[in-house]
């Protein structure tokens, strides 16, 4: 196990030094743990507010509304769970040393990209050919 990096509270990932250091590792492991850590919290308060909520209401609009809310709500959850798998799985290329790095061409991924989308495993220009792509076999 590799010693904890020192992280000082205000640190963000420079352009200026070495891409994906041991400091910026830390910087996006901790901000995909504290994302993921949110999204679990979540659906947590969604578990309890659903056995509350529970209930017989006699209103058949009302029930109407309340099933849309928890459908709605569901669907919700549903994405957030897909993406804790995206989450563990860049926090597995975290650990193999593979993290930052553009899946199809191997170029580095922009920090400003990283910092927005820490998901993210291809370059813009790459995310933008793959969509294009994807745009024009749909068309089929």
């Amino acid at each position: 196990m590799k010693a904890e990096t020192f992280l000082p509270d205000d640190y963000r990932p420079a352009e200026d030094e070495p891409f994906m250091n041991d400091r910026q590792l830390e910087y996006f492991r901790r901000k995909l743990l504290a994302w993921k850590a949110d999204i679990l919290e979540e659906s947590r308060d969604t578990i309890e507010g659903m056995k509350e909520s529970t209930r017989n209401i006699p209103d058949i609009a009302d029930r109407a509304s309340e099933e849309t809310d928890r459908a709605l709500e569901l669907r919700t959850r549903d994405r957030e769970r897909k993406l804790v798998s995206k989450i563990d799985a860049a926090l597995r290329r975290i650990e193999n040393g593979e993290y930052g790095y553009c899946e199809m061409t191997g170029e580095p991924i922009s920090l400003r990209r990283l910092d927005a989308r820490p998901i993210a495993t291809l370059t813009l220009e790459a995310q933008e050919r793959h969509e294009r792509r994807e745009r024009v076999h749909r068309d089929d």
